[in-house]
């Protein structure tokens, strides 16, 4: 489940089986989330694998929480949505995923094209720091010249390198 605000959320239990898994959008009524599966092939790091719980409708998400404008799960959300719909129309149709270890490392978003690896990670400050690319680091580290760069969504107006692996650019110049 999603960082951030608590929702009154539908138990996995009510369910035959996750909605919109792996990033498909659910045709059921009444139903406003979704599940995405971890990044994870036989690497050196413990992962975790359980899905990652999203909303289908950010909107409904926003108004629940009382919220104005997107920040945390919410930002994060509109960024899956928009890859959803860019992957929408792609002919290889990427993989998207999310990256998470045993130790608490996390990457939010992984999108998989071919034998290509883009990290994603987004936040809701609006000054991007070095500290703020780290799991994108290790993420890297971990797998290689399969994932060239990490990218860094923020709220801010700069794009501008972090380090010679991670691009910190606004999340709204991007999707």
């Amino acid at each position: 489940m999603p960082t951030g605000p608590t929702y009154p959320f539908p138990p996995w239990s009510r369910f035959p089986s996750p909605p919109c898994i792996d990033g498909s959008i659910s045709s059921r009524p009444r139903t406003s989330w979704c599940a995405f599966r971890p990044y994870a092939v036989n690497r050196t790091k413990r992962l975790i694998k359980a899905p990652k719980i999203f909303w289908s409708d950010t909107g409904l998400a926003l108004h629940l929480s009382q919220q104005p404008e997107p920040q945390g799960a919410h930002l994060e959300n509109i960024v899956l949505h928009d890859l959803l719909a860019w992957r929408e129309g792609r002919r290889d149709r990427p993989e998207i995923s999310y990256w998470r270890t045993a130790t608490g490392e996390e990457v939010d978003l992984v999108v998989e094209a071919g034998n290509r690896l883009l990290p994603i990670e987004v936040k809701a400050g609006s000054r991007p720091r070095l500290a703020d690319a780290a799991n994108l680091r290790s993420f890297r580290a971990e797998y290689g010249k399969r994932a060239h760069a990490g990218l860094l969504l923020h709220t801010g107006a700069r794009t501008e390198w972090l380090a010679p692996d991670v691009l910190a650019v606004p999340w709204w110049r991007v999707v």
